[in-house]
């Protein structure tokens, strides 16, 4: 992500399974820890550096006048990364002796990055396969940790001339993402919207042309509201043939914006912090929900959280919820040679739980139930 970009998007024991609180979702806005790259050669997890074929922009914090006492890297999820930018600048601002880099550059290539032990921590908005999870056990003898960080929306963003509040039923939505609507004065869509001006004109569906958390959320939803949906549920899909493709959430909302009659689906922060237009979709109890970080917490409350914490909703029952909502993860090493890579991933963990905590509601991301918290912090135990 270049600066252009991020001036745009930001200015105890093992855990047991639960039942969420239909309370507010509080606290987790800072699981932030990457910590910048490492000039060293990546041979470990705990000597590692973010690859370097130019693909993917990162933002790293000034180094101490000191000197740095920790430096680490991370890669993945560009769903979370306006907030994992703000986290970090704003960790280096009160430690200056920790300096902070993420790679914003897709769960995909975050989660190979992570098995292959080239970054510090991986970030990815899917949870972990059971054969990524075998990988990662064959080589480094322990199971990888995953905990949630924060929650969000997947929204139908869009550039419809006239069209202010666009309103689509799940026979739109579910044709729309198929293929089968082509057009935008459809009467699937026009029967939602009576009284717009929908335009005679083929529809630009924009989506993620790389290996997605994103698109797992988008289509781990589709696969469960739309009947006709066949391309499965997957970081990355085959597509009906013209439909545009594009990189990051980053890169699908900057088509949109310089493509008459787009639509497409990326992070609702993207959508907000770039003033984007967002449809209203009907929810599974026939509502239409307006995207908000109120409607995707919503999404979450009463949901059982599985021991492994990899909670997913992919069509709340909740008449009040926006049906697209999702968690985002951090992945971790159990172990580290580093001591002070160690130190320093902890307490920007600890910082990023209290001090940081403000950050999530403010950049439009869903914060985590304190019960949850709870258990992330328990899973934490195990990082040695």
């Amino acid at each position: 992500m270049n600066d252009h970009q991020i001036k745009q998007l930001t200015s105890e024991n093992p855990v047991a399974t639960g039942r969420l609180r239909p309370t507010v979702w509080t606290a987790l806005t800072a699981l932030s820890i990457g910590l910048t790259i490492s000039s060293c050669t990546p041979k470990s997890p705990d000597v590692a550096t973010p690859p370097s074929d130019g693909a993917a922009p990162s933002t790293t914090a000034p180094a101490a006048s000191g000197g740095t006492s920790a430096s680490l890297s991370g890669a993945g999820a560009t769903f979370p990364a306006p907030l994992y930018q703000r986290w970090f600048a704003d960790y280096n601002k009160a430690n200056p002796g920790t300096q902070i880099s993420y790679q914003s550059v897709g769960s995909g290539a975050g989660i190979e990055q992570f098995l292959a032990g080239t970054v510090d921590f991986g970030a990815t908005d899917a949870p972990l396969k059971p054969e990524e999870r075998t990988k990662f056990k064959t080589k480094y003898g322990a199971e990888p940790i995953q905990i949630p960080m924060t929650g969000g929306s997947v929204v139908f963003a869009y550039n419809l001339d006239g069209v202010k509040d666009l309103k689509l039923s799940r026979a739109a939505y579910c044709g729309i993402t198929t293929g089968a609507i082509k057009k935008w004065n459809d009467p699937a869509i026009a029967k939602a919207n009576p009284g717009a001006k929908l335009p005679d004109s083929a529809i630009q569906f924009v989506h993620r042309s790389d290996g997605s958390g994103t698109t797992f959320q988008f289509t781990n939803h589709l696969k469960v509201a739309c009947p006709t949906w066949t391309a499965g549920v997957n970081k990355s899909i085959s597509w009906p043939a013209g439909m545009t493709g594009a990189k990051g959430n980053e890169g699908v909302s900057a088509q949109i914006k310089q493509t008459p009659n787009a639509i497409g689906y990326v992070e609702y922060s993207y959508a907000k912090q770039t003033d984007m237009s967002m449809a209203a979709i009907e929810n599974k109890s026939g509502k239409l929900i307006v995207p908000t970080p109120e409607a995707g917490e919503a999404a979450f409350v009463g949901e059982k959280v599985p021991a492994d914490l990899a909670l997913l909703v992919p069509d709340s029952a909740n008449p009040n919820a926006y049906p697209i909502s999702g968690l985002t993860w951090l992945l971790l090493y159990p172990q580290s040679k580093d001591a002070a890579k160690n130190t320093a991933l902890k307490a920007t963990i600890e910082w990023a739980l209290t001090t940081g905590k403000t950050t999530v509601t403010e950049l439009g991301y869903i914060p985590l139930d304190d019960e949850l918290v709870t258990k992330v912090k328990a899973e934490l135990t195990k990082v040695k």
